[in-house]
């Protein structure tokens, strides 16, 4: 087994991560920078404009944004004016409870806008109504919906994938980790269901947790977490990748000390050691190893984004498409991310067609990091010209078609009941 972080520092080791070294992930690339990004420069690569839709693009004046429902799911519908249609399927384990804020405060917003100019309606949205005082994940669950309907009626009209609307598309193949959801499990059964979720998929890289999650030290069985660590990488061979998440498990002390332990046996980064609020504390473990420290799916605000990779207070940054707002929020993190010389690998909610979402972002994106997150694929009846959307050999090829590059059955459309009540 090579000694990766017995001869480079956690910031060179990130360097290889998402520069040149990532072989498995053709085209990622992000500047190396010596020197720490000033607040200002930060600021900039944010503000910097993403959505393009082409100067001969006519007005694309949005008619409707409905939200329909077909159990277990939520679908999001954007009509325009003269008759172009996108579809797509939103956080369904989230909209249960905050749908009310779309029906209200969202979806009202858009119709009658120009959906060319989604950018700037996005920031007007924040201050209409005071909407920004009821910012968090339920606010920008609602907004993501929102925002992903309208880049597929987007790209239905300009014949652009969504990776096309946002930057250019640079990559189609997205190597991709398998991640286990389980806690409580003994360390031998964890690991025979890792191996179920390598042997399904191919996948160079996988997941699991650490910790009782939110538990202030306590893990989900006693010694657990300190008897997963070697045997996983004991199981499956030093070519494996490793990652970890304790889901703001541990205090400074504790994450170190689990890190040390990751350290020994090579992994690839740890998630969320801290609780997600707690990014002082985070920075002080980040800033005591060599491992990579990733964090940021329960984040709301660019700015504390940018506070965090201006002090380094992750490694790897995780923002939510669904939980962050969408992806022109999500693009904005990552351009800093870059600006700092740091992978953006956003984290994947395990809702509809979350896994379409990631793949698509890591397409056009500089720095995405080596893998991508994939829970697998859900019953949703659909189809797609350009890609099996299944996991082969560790690599899920990105739809090419417009929009999100898939067709939702009609059928199971025109059943789904248009939530107009709340």
């Amino acid at each position: 087994m090579t000694q990766l972080f017995s001869d480079v520092s956690r910031r060179g080791f990130l360097g290889s991560l998402v520069g040149g070294g990532a072989a498995a992930l053709a085209g990622t690339a992000v500047s190396a920078r010596a020197e720490k990004p000033s607040a200002e420069e930060l600021q900039r690569a944010m503000e910097r404009p993403i959505l393009d839709v082409g100067s001969s693009t006519p007005p694309v004046v949005i008619e409707s944004l409905d939200l329909l429902h077909h159990a277990p799911e939520f679908l999001v519908r954007a009509r325009s004016r003269d008759g172009a249609e996108g579809v797509v399927v939103a956080n369904a384990s989230r909209l249960r409870e905050t749908y009310p804020l779309f029906l209200r405060r969202v979806a009202p917003f858009f119709v009658g806008k120009d959906a060319r100019h989604l950018e700037d309606h996005l920031r007007e949205l924040y201050r209409h109504r005071s909407n920004y005082k009821l910012q968090g994940l339920a606010f920008w669950v609602c907004v993501a919906a929102a925002e992903m309907a309208i880049l597929d009626l987007l790209g239905q009209v300009t014949r652009k994938s969504v990776g096309n609307l946002l930057g250019g598309v640079v990559r189609r193949d997205i190597p991709v980790y398998r991640a286990s959801g389980n806690r409580g499990n003994r360390p031998e059964e964890e690991v025979d269901y890792l191996r179920q979720l390598v042997e399904e998929t191919g996948a160079g890289a996988i997941k699991f947790r650490l910790g009782g999650r939110m538990s202030n030290n306590r893990d989900s069985l006693p010694g657990r977490s300190e008897a997963l660590i070697p045997l996983v990488r004991e199981t499956f061979g030093p070519d494996m990748t490793l990652y970890a998440d304790s889901n703001s498990s541990y205090d400074v002390p504790h994450a170190v000390r689990l890190g040390r332990m990751m350290e020994e046996y090579e992994y690839g980064f740890f998630e969320e050691p801290c609780p997600f609020d707690h990014l002082w504390e985070t920075k002080q473990v980040a800033d005591e190893l060599e491992i990579p420290v990733a964090g940021g799916e329960q984040e709301f605000s660019l700015r504390r984004f940018r506070w965090a990779i201006e002090n380094r207070a992750v490694d790897v940054v995780q923002p939510d498409l669904h939980y962050f707002g969408g992806y022109l929020r999500c693009t904005r993190v990552a351009r800093m991310a870059e600006a700092a010389g740091m992978p953006c690998t956003v984290h994947m909610s395990g809702s509809g067609l979350g896994y379409l979402h990631v793949v698509h972002f890591a397409s056009y994106i500089p720095n995405p990091g080596p893998h991508q997150e994939f829970k697998g694929t859900n019953s949703i009846p659909m189809h797609c010209d350009t890609s099996s959307l299944q996991c082969e050999n560790g690599v899920i090829r990105v739809p090419s078609g417009p929009g999100f590059g898939i067709s939702i059955d009609p059928d199971y459309v025109a059943r789904a009941r248009r939530v107009t009540t709340l």
